[in-house]
């Protein structure tokens, strides 16, 4: 077997269960940052309150949409998907 052959054997990521651990990941930061409320929460950061309910829950979300949630946590986005995924 030739050493310097690439491993073309490609992953199959499941979009469902991605989504589930992001919106897993948005409460349990929301939670450690002392916000029991993810309304509370998204209304101090200027988020439509029923949208982050809907990202809490797994539901799909736009780029844009996570980005601004990372920056209400003061995250970078390397540093929001260094656990859980």
């Amino acid at each position: 077997m030739d050493s310097k052959k690439k491993n073309t054997e490609k992953v199959q990521l499941d979009p469902d269960d991605q989504l589930a651990k992001l919106g897993a990941r948005i409460k349990d930061l929301r939670i450690k940052a002392g916000y029991t409320s993810y309304e509370y929460f998204a209304y101090e950061h200027n988020i439509p309150r029923a949208q982050f309910g809907r990202y809490e829950q797994g539901k799909d979300l736009r780029f844009s949409s996570l980005v601004k949630v990372v920056n209400a946590f003061g995250m970078t986005l390397n540093e929001f998907f260094s656990e859980g995924f």
